[in-house]
């Protein structure tokens, strides 16, 4: 089932949504991650409950979303609250909400300025902003293997080199982080075709590389925080093939939420395009 897309202008911006149009459907708002857009959520709507509305903007940046230079817009609840103003233009006060990477820290953000309109909570492969106890395990595996898997993180902070060593090689760099699933068509190669045109759209490089840019910038508000829970029922949905989100990162959940279930597929980060069918399964089931 394709979704449908259309231009949405708030103050914050011009924001490309897929909708999945059943506006009876009680809302279901999926934020994607990067290099992604919110086609990822294509092989997960087909298997969903009919009776739930999927909305899934592209993050500013990012898909066919507008690309703002200024890093600022960046931050994570920056980015947060353009969602928010998506919702509140399709004039929709409660939903569920479904995170991945990088969404998955904006969802985060979003589940704490709107606790009381996020009614359930799915995050995806990435790690909970309030977990101490997590992140010291995850940087006791990391320090032994150098950040080793971080290195493109680290690559995208830098000035100019994203710039000047992405454009014109977007096929190379997007398909890179598919691996061999992305080489085998596990993970539809429609899917990562349509991640390289969207890379390829000018300036691209730097709104990308602004996600990780301004995470200087985000780390002063995440100290904020600390100590404060998600009080609306979650589920983890953790991808245990990843190596970049490791198994330390879901050590220690039950410090931050009120109410949390766990489940491991066999997966790697990109999980929700490996297998659509088993995370709508669970999503179906945890909704109900």
């Amino acid at each position: 089932m394709t979704m449908k897309t259309s231009k949405i202008s708030v103050s914050r911006g011009t924001f490309n949504v897929r909708d999945r149009g059943n506006k009876d459907g009680f809302p279901v708002v999926m934020i994607h991650g990067w290099p992604e857009s919110s086609y990822c959520w294509e092989g997960v709507t087909e298997f969903l409950d009919p009776k739930w509305r999927v909305i899934a903007p592209d993050l500013r940046g990012l898909g066919d979303s507008e690309r703002t230079m200024d890093v600022n817009a960046y931050q994570k609840v920056e980015l947060a609250k353009d969602i928010i103003e998506i919702v509140d233009a399709l004039g929709i006060k409660d939903f569920f909400l479904v995170g991945h990477d990088w969404g998955g820290i904006i969802a985060q953000e979003l589940a704490f300025l709107a606790p009381d309109r996020v009614k359930k909570f799915v995050i995806m492969n990435i790690p909970i902003l309030t977990n101490l106890k997590g992140a010291e395990e995850v940087t006791k595996s990391m320090i032994a293997i150098r950040y080793f898997p971080y290195w493109y993180q680290y690559f995208q902070m830098q000035p100019y080199l994203p710039e000047v060593m992405i454009k014109g090689n977007e096929k190379l760099w997007v398909s890179f982080f598919f691996g061999q699933k992305g080489k085998d068509g596990i993970i539809p190669k429609e899917a990562i075709a349509e991640y390289i045109r969207c890379y390829s759209i000018e300036n691209t490089p730097t709104t990308a590389a602004n996600l990780y840019r301004s995470m200087l910038l985000d780390t002063p508000h995440w100290a904020t925080l600390m100590g404060k829970r998600f009080t609306m029922p979650s589920l983890y949905i953790y991808g245990n093939e990843d190596t970049v989100i490791i198994p330390a990162n879901i050590t220690h959940l039950e410090d931050c939420f009120d109410s949390i279930k766990v489940e491991q597929i066999k997966a790697s980060h990109f999980l929700q395009e490996e297998k659509p069918r088993e995370v709508a399964e669970l999503m179906n089931s945890f909704f109900k």
